[in-house]
C-alpha cells in the first residue's frame, strides 16, 4: 500500500535578533559611559597634578626671592 497521503511540514523560526541587538546596544552604553568615566578621571589627575606643580613652581620663585631680598639687605 503506498503512502500518498499529504504530510504537513512544520519550520520553527527562531526569533532573537531583537533582543541580541538590545543586549549589545545596552552593553554598548557601558563600555562608553566606563571609557568616559576612566578618561575623565585621567584627566581629573593631570588637572590636580599641573596646579601642585604651578603650586611648587610659585614656592620656589618665592623662595629665590626672599633669599635675593636677604642678600640685599
Amino acid at each position: 500500500m503506498a503512502d500518498n497521503d499529504p504530510k504537513t511540514v512544520y519550520i520553527e523560526r527562531r526569533s532573537g535578533g531583537g533582543l541580541m541587538a538590545i543586549v549589545a546596544l545596552v552593553a554598548l552604553i557601558v563600555i562608553a559611559a566606563l571609557a568616559y568615566t576612566y578618561i575623565e578621571s585621567n584627566n581629573n589627575k593631570n588637572d590636580a597634578i599641573t596646579t601642585a606643580a604651578g603650586k611648587v613652581g610659585d614656592a620656589a620663585q618665592d623662595v629665590g626671592q626672599s633669599a635675593k631680598d636677604a642678600t640685599d639687605q
